[in-house]
């Protein structure tokens, strides 16, 4: 049986290895890492390439703004459900197992997405988008929670370092998708982008199989409710529903604002979406790395992201209110900001949440890594089904504009709730550790 660990027995000892040199990795941990790089990567391209030009092509199949959002958010619910299932069972269904399903569900449907375009306009067309985007987003959650879960498990002590130095493969994978799909839509047609990355994705599998560490662990009796139950992780949450809120919001929307606003062709929508991956991409080693090294900034790191995403949605439109022109360099800048802000306040929030988990005493174990997991994976699909649908309806029956500043205003309040929260915490440890200070003079 995995025995827990004294957090603070785990942060005291951490400052007196510092001064040794970093010890070398374990042929473990270097195949985990390979393994996990090439899921972000190759998972995140497949899902980054329908920004560009699928809503315009769903419109032209009989689909309103409407169901384009319902299409993306269908994905982000059976994501949400998927993620908390199989991070409550990863130990029973083994983390290797599930990860390699879930890139092998995930390479199906994304060739049989591509084969769409072969279908009748209309309802035929809009359930089998249903469908199939529904079991994609199965296989994603199987990929995306196990790789999580084992990552953690196997770098115990540089989780936000590891994962950030693997954000660069899912911002890659988000900065290729869209000018890579956009640009063979362009080129070869529909089907062409998702026959493709689906092989490529089909590929990762026999990889996986032969690079994959298997790790055994014992099941937890421990549950979703018990951790929900931690103020601070709740807070941690709605943080995380904000980010993917307005991430699947831009997914849904910016594509058709940008081509009915500026113009533009599907190809050269692609490349503004760099505008929000690449600053990410570039942000999250660094991020991940300090927010390691001094754990204690990690609250305001989301405090300072936050305020900067919530800037950055303001004026992606601009908000009418503001009578500013929308021009097409402001809205690249805002992608950046956006983009650079999402590394800030995204990477420290799942270490955080571990560590919160251990401070309840949960068990410093797989099963515990894997509820962590998938609370995570299940909060951020709430926020992308959330976005695309409220931010769809408020761009059919407002202006994109509107529905980008309700974005912002939601990170606005994200952020006075943990400036709130985070005092009245500080405020009370400062009185626990005052009563623990004077207890034994109370008892002399």
């Amino acid at each position: 049986m995995e025995q827990p660990v004294d957090l603070h027995q785990r942060e005291n000892t951490a400052p007196a290895e510092s001064t040794d040199p970093p010890p070398r990795m374990t042929r473990q941990q270097i195949l985990t890492l390979i393994s996990v790089a090439s899921v972000n990567f190759s998972s995140m391209i497949c899902y980054s390439i329908l920004g560009p030009f699928f809503p315009n092509e769903a419109v032209k199949k009989g689909a309103s703004q409407t169901v384009v959002g319902l299409i993306f958010g269908c994905y982000a619910i059976c994501n949400l459900i998927g993620s908390l299932i199989l991070g409550k069972y990863i130990v029973e269904i083994g983390a290797k197992f599930m990860l390699i399903m879930g890139l092998f569900v995930s390479s199906i449907c994304t060739i049989l997405f591509g084969l769409l375009d072969r279908v009748p306009a209309g309802p035929a067309f809009i359930t089998l988008c249903f469908l199939v985007r529904s079991i994609d987003a199965l296989g994603f959650a199987a990929a995306m929670t196990s790789s999580f879960a084992m990552t953690a498990k196997i770098f115990p002590n540089n989780v936000a370092t590891v994962l950030g130095s693997l954000e660069m493969f899912t911002g890659l994978g988000l900065i290729l998708g869209p000018p890579v799909g956009g640009w063979f839509y362009q080129s070869f047609g529909y089907e062409v982008p998702f026959l493709l990355l689906g092989c490529v994705l089909l590929l990762m599998v026999p990889f996986n199989i032969y690079v994959l560490p298997k790790i055994d662990a014992d099941p937890s009796k421990d549950s979703f409710f018990r951790l929900l139950t931690h103020v601070k992780i709740v807070l941690i949450c709605y943080v995380i529903f904000t980010l993917s809120a307005g991430l699947g919001f831009l997914d849904a929307t910016l594509s058709l604002f940008a081509i009915e606003k500026f113009n533009l062709s599907p190809g050269y929508v692609g490349l503004i979406m760099l505008g929000l991956s690449l600053p990410y991409c570039l942000a999250s080693p660094l991020m991940g790395y300090f927010t390691d090294k001094y754990p204690v900034t990690r609250s305001w790191f989301m405090v300072t992201g936050g305020m900067a995403t919530a800037i950055g949605f303001c004026l992606l439109g601009p908000v009418p209110f503001l009578h500013i022109p929308s021009q097409l360099w402001l809205l690249v800048v805002m992608l950046g900001l956006i983009g650079f802000s999402l590394g800030m306040t995204a990477l420290p929030t799942f270490p955080e949440i571990i560590t919160c988990a251990f401070e309840r005493g949960f068990d410093d174990g797989l099963s515990t890594l894997g509820m962590v997991s998938g609370l995570f994976g299940a909060v951020w699909s709430l926020g992308m089904f959330y976005g695309p649908i409220v931010g769809g309806l408020i761009t059919q029956h407002l202006s994109f504009e509107w529905a980008a500043a309700v974005q912002g205003g939601l990170a606005f309040l994200a952020v006075s709730i943990i400036i709130y929260i985070f005092d009245v915490l500080i405020v009370c440890e400062d009185g626990r550790r005052q009563t623990d200070e004077n207890t034994p003079l109370l008892n002399e």
